[in-house]
């Protein structure tokens, strides 16, 4: 009896049926950062234990997924998740709240040539999902009161293809919220990235050298950009973002010191600005190269909002242009944009005196003034186009 019942428990070890089982359960591992020695309660550093799991997911087979659980918080210190890794794709389930050491000084933290300027950053992984609902604490407030000294991004993605950022929220950042460098096909959708409105530099998503590139449904209330959209960048589609406080939605700025950049295919939809020192905007430098073109701004809404729409060819009037040169500006659409402008001049088309702004156009557009007893208007410096249903009046194009 012994022999037949080892028999068919070999039979049935050896089946397919049992085979597919494990290979189903071997291609989506779980790696749980508590079973690498991370502590969870805020105040033991869990940075190696974080190092050792993810040596475990970049070297999985299947579709692994690291989680931080929810219920716990891992203080990291400057940290890097680095690939090639194996895996075509790696889930980062952040249901708990990751917070970084509460230090005025950069460098206290470990001495890295690679680090310091961020303190979490995911480089050279492709299909890369960090979704969740947890916290990322950037503890920033330390860091603004000295707003000329550099101060870290909080959380840095380079040269990550197929990257998704979904139901995330990353708050009080010493710089920067986020960083997006190289990343082509990339969504970031649902997140709250949250900073006081005085707190310097702390940009929502800043954007460089990517292309194919979503965001949607997300809030953004910072000390500067909710989103700005540098050099390199291609295929951006912003809808249903509210900013504010911030300083808008910035193409730019581009053309800093004489550089060559270029930004193209920019499309800003159904998004909303509330107090905001900046609405729609695009800044570049004097003396820079390249250009800004095919760019929409549509179905805005403004509430209160200084500036509501800016095209500022002037950015830095200090630098010394000796080149006449400047990043050109084209095909440029403002579309359905309605609300309210904290100042009267709410509408600024200021472009270089070389090279000017072409293929402008403004249709639809309502913005009156926040203060019941003034009259809001535009201004222009040689700026071409068409406007069509404009109010205020833009005198220095066709009609």
């Amino acid at each position: 009896m012994k022999d037949m019942f080892a028999v068919f428990f070999m039979l049935l070890v050896a089946s397919p049926y049992c085979l597919c089982i494990r290979m189903i359960a071997d291609a989506n591992p779980n790696f749980n950062v508590m079973d690498y020695g991370a502590k969870g309660d805020g105040q033991t550093d869990d940075s190696q234990a974080f190092l050792k799991v993810w040596k475990n997911v970049c070297n999985a087979t299947g579709t692994p997924t690291l989680l931080i659980p929810q219920g716990k918080t891992f203080l990291l210190q400057p940290i890097s998740f680095m690939g090639a890794c194996n895996p075509t794709s790696i889930t980062v389930e952040l249901q708990g709240d990751l917070v970084a050491p509460n230090s005025m000084d950069a460098w206290k933290w470990p001495d890295s040539n690679t680090n310091k300027g961020y303190w979490i950053r995911f480089s050279d992984i492709n299909g890369l999902v960090v979704n969740g609902g947890g916290q990322i604490d950037g503890q920033g407030a330390p860091w603004w009161k000295y707003p000329n000294n550099p101060r870290p991004v909080a959380l840095s993605f380079h040269n990550c293809r197929g990257l998704q950022l979904i139901n995330l929220t990353n708050i009080n950042s010493p710089g920067g919220h986020m960083s997006v460098n190289g990343c082509n096909g990339s969504l970031f959708s649902n997140l709250h990235i949250i900073a006081p409105g005085d707190s310097p530099n702390t940009d929502g998503i800043d954007i460089s050298s990517s292309s194919n590139v979503i965001i949607q449904h997300s809030e953004m209330r910072t000390g500067d950009d909710c989103i700005a959209i540098n050099g390199g960048s291609s295929f951006i589609n912003v809808t249903d973002v509210a900013c504010g406080p911030g300083h808008g939605i910035s193409i730019g700025s581009l053309g800093k010191n004489g550089a060559y950049e270029t930004v193209e295919e920019i499309h800003v939809k159904n998004c909303s600005f509330n107090g905001s020192s900046n609405g729609a905007r695009i800044k570049t430098w004097v003396g820079g190269s390249g250009y800004a073109r095919k760019i929409t701004f549509e179905n805005i809404n403004f509430t209160a909002t200084a500036n509501p729409v800016i095209m500022d060819q002037h950015y830095d009037p200090r630098y010394a242009d000796t080149t006449n040169s400047a990043v050109k500006v084209s095909d440029v659409t403002y579309y359905q944009l309605y609300g309210t402008s904290a100042v009267e001049n709410a509408i600024q088309l200021d472009c270089d005196n070389s090279s000017g702004c072409t293929n402008i156009v403004l249709n639809d557009i309502n913005i009156a003034s926040s203060d019941p007893g003034k009259k809001t208007f535009a201004s222009c410096n040689n700026a071409h186009g068409i406007s069509s249903s404009c109010t205020p009046a833009i005198p220095c194009l066709l009609n």
